[in-house]
């Protein structure tokens, strides 16, 4: 699948991802069939509206998409965004930001694994954006997953113009490496190498640390 084409990057970025996108064209993964995530979002949305489930409990956070209503819970350090479309009365996605169980203790409260699924009619419309965005203005760092559809890898490159952005790897021994921005060549071969925005009032100091580049060498 090919890679979307990219916004226009301020600060000279244009030039840094000029390396980095090639790279990540190998990790670029499928898109899951449509009809699945209607079913799914149909059984969602009936557990919002169930008072006996967890999912009944959502607060309602102020909903930076019109006409959508955004519903949020918490679950052992884990974010649930659930956008409804009330006037439909159906669900039109949700986003949910995931602790990452490859990182260790030091790094865990920093940084959450943002996974979105929103309907057809509801896709292309920047609602993810503002979710991801969201979770950036709650400090979150987000932490790009093993593989990313189209979707997900413009709408992280879109991100990158507002919120800073790091390459990183994830050693065997559970920490955070950062890698050398533009990466270089082979990295992003490898399944341990992630992309990192970086939240509000965040550093990637307070869950890095250099990489050690002696297996690489």
């Amino acid at each position: 699948m090919a890679t979307l084409p990219l916004p226009p990057l301020p600060h000279g970025l244009s030039g840094l991802f000029k390396g980095l996108c090639p790279r990540m064209e190998l990790r670029i993964d499928v898109q899951r069939p449509d009809e699945t995530i209607e079913s799914e979002l149909d059984t969602l949305h009936r557990r919002l509206h169930t008072a006996a489930d967890p999912l009944g409990a959502c607060t309602t956070l102020p909903s930076q998409s019109p006409g959508l209503v955004w519903r949020h819970r918490e679950a052992d350090g884990e974010h649930y965004v659930y956008v409804e479309d009330t006037a439909r009365g159906r669900l039109a996605g949700y986003t949910v930001f995931n602790r990452l169980v490859e990182v260790d203790r030091r790094t865990d409260p920093h940084v959450r694994a943002p996974h979105s699924r929103y309907a057809p009619d509801y896709q292309r419309r920047g609602i993810a954006t503002a979710v991801y965005e969201w979770g950036l203005q709650q400090g979150f760092c987000l932490v790009s997953g093993v593989r990313q559809s189209a979707g997900a890898h413009g709408l992280w490159m879109a991100l990158a113009r507002d919120y800073e952005l790091a390459a990183v790897r994830i050693d065997a021994n559970k920490r955070v490496q950062q890698l050398p921005m533009p990466p270089t060549p082979g990295f992003f071969d490898a399944l341990d190498t992630r992309l990192v925005l970086v939240g509000r009032d965040c550093r990637l100091a307070d869950f890095t640390q250099p990489v050690d580049p002696g297996p690489h060498r």
